[in-house]
């Protein structure tokens, strides 16, 4: 396989993750602290009558120090994730990467790429409150968006594991918010005119015979 170009980040990715690694850390840490208070406050009033907090069963300690440490898990997982989202560009493939997908997709399907403005692309008042939120910090910056002929796979399939920040409307397409668009998209235009230009047939020659043949006439 030909090497593949620099990766470029999906910005939104890392604002989407970014948002929520602080509250699964925040919700670990919470149930570490009730339960280690809880403990020790079995520890210090000898008498459970004594014991001005609740008294948890072993296996509900169990259970809820189980719960924290998923929290934490997950939270080392988004912040591990939260930079492994990326386009990459091959001879004669774009690569998109996301923690759930790695999809190629052939220059043969790209029609054109176009830039855009996040903000036109997604007015803030066209969202609920949550996806507002989401996109607000990127609000301004520029896109590319990608025009294909089809998709890899299916919408439904697509829509899956991708964002919906990735469409904004039904023809197929791909929205790409990387961190320096500018170098994307040179970098995606000179690829693919590379590939076109690897595609033609060679132009036939013409030997010198062939060429006093012609003079003669």
């Amino acid at each position: 396989m030909a090497k593949g170009g620099r990766k470029y980040r999906l910005i939104l990715y890392e604002y989407m993750l970014n948002r929520w690694w602080p509250m699964t850390f925040l919700t670990g840490m919470m149930i570490f602290i009730n339960v280690g208070a809880l403990w020790a406050a079995e520890w210090y009033f000898k008498n459970p009558a004594e014991n001005p907090l609740p008294t948890l069963s072993m296996p509900d300690k169990i259970i809820m120090l189980a719960i924290g440490i998923i929290c934490m898990l997950f939270t080392v997982f988004l912040l591990i994730t939260r930079k492994m989202a990326f386009v990459q560009l091959f001879g004669d493939h774009l690569r998109l990467a996301t923690p759930f997908l790695r999809l190629n997709i052939s220059y043969k399907r790209i029609q054109r790429a176009t830039i855009a403005q996040v903000y036109n692309l997604f007015p803030p008042k066209s969202l609920s409150g949550w996806k507002r939120e989401i996109i607000a910090p990127i609000s301004g910056n520029s896109a590319i968006v990608v025009h294909l002929t089809s998709y890899p796979l299916s919408r439904t399939a697509l829509g899956l594991f991708l964002s919906p920040f990735f469409f904004y409307d039904k023809t197929p397409h791909i929205i790409l918010i990387v961190d320096n668009w500018m170098e994307f998209s040179t970098e995606l235009d000179s690829r693919r005119v590379a590939r076109k230009v690897s595609r033609q047939p060679p132009r036939p020659r013409i030997t010198s015979g062939l060429l006093d043949d012609l003079k003669r006439k």
